[in-house]
């Protein structure tokens, strides 16, 4: 009897589920659920009006690069490009990997209030030639995890990259930082499934809905500078798309008065009327 009692025990703890992110540093709870995602999603591409119409792919990484949630807009998993699915990640890693808060400021080194970089906002500086060129191959994406099946999956609350660290660089537009109260950064998010510039703009509505947009001073918290505060004089939209680049006399890739500038892209607009971010608390 004791013998099968033992027995019942050890299978219970063998079978036991795992926690969701286990062996990860941290866990998604803070973060938004698929459903969320997938609500403010529809929304968003309901909203926007430039680039393509299309639908679109999105993903939400916590601040160890692991992937929380994925989601399309459309009918299925076919009915926007397949391809994007893995890129939304990617960017959802890139804004994660190069966005910063108040803690990256200590002895005497970092930037008080952080620092927050769009994906469109590292363009221009990767291109050859310019400063970061080459960032775009420093992390790649993890092959085995992004196109792991069941394909079936993809896109629902049990995609096979949930929970896994997909890496991966992109360098245009659609990845944001996702910044909670206190001007906390907790994350990324990424969009594709148009054209980039409609990207950015889809990607800024998803962080708005899901109020992760937590970067405008509030009582003792400063704001958090981007680029587009920093050398476009928009204070409201820090890390807002940047379109200042001019044909190089010579020829190549244009240059960017800010270093930070994004090429216009079929149907571009819209990126100066998206809502401000909101105040840290």
């Amino acid at each position: 009897m004791k013998s099968a009692i033992k027995l019942g025990l050890l299978l219970a703890v063998i079978l036991m589920p795992l926690p969701a992110f286990a062996g990860n540093d941290n866990d998604c709870q803070n973060l938004p659920s698929y459903g969320a995602l997938k609500a403010a999603l529809d929304a968003a591409v309901a909203a926007e009006t430039s680039g393509l119409n299309l639908h679109m792919w999105a993903t939400v990484v916590n601040r160890d690069g692991v992937v929380c949630a994925i989601a399309f807009s459309g009918v299925d998993r076919g009915a926007q490009w397949p391809g994007s699915r893995v890129i939304s990640a990617q960017k959802a890693n890139t804004a994660n990997s190069f966005n910063l808060d108040k803690s990256s400021s200590s002895a005497g080194s970092g930037i008080a209030s952080g620092l927050a970089l769009a994906t469109a906002n590292l363009y221009s500086a990767v291109q050859p030639g310019g400063s970061l060129f080459g960032l775009q191959e420093s992390n790649p994406v993890s092959t085995a995890d992004a196109y792991k099946g069941p394909s079936e999956n993809f896109g629902q609350a049990n995609d096979p990259l949930v929970g896994q660290k997909v890496g991966g660089v992109n360098v245009f537009g659609g990845g944001l930082g996702l910044y909670a109260v206190g001007a906390t950064i907790v994350g990324g998010v990424g969009v594709s499934g148009d054209t980039s510039c409609a990207d950015h703009n889809i990607a800024w509505r998803v962080r708005n809905l899901l109020n992760l947009d937590r970067m405008a001073a509030a009582g003792p918290i400063s704001a958090v500078p981007g680029p587009a505060s920093l050398f476009a004089g928009d204070a409201t939209h820090p890390d807002n798309i940047i379109f200042d680049i001019v044909p190089n006399p010579a020829g190549g890739t244009g240059n960017s008065a800010s270093g930070f500038g994004h090429p216009e892209c079929l149907n571009t607009g819209g990126s100066a009327a998206l809502p401000a971010v909101r105040p840290a608390q």
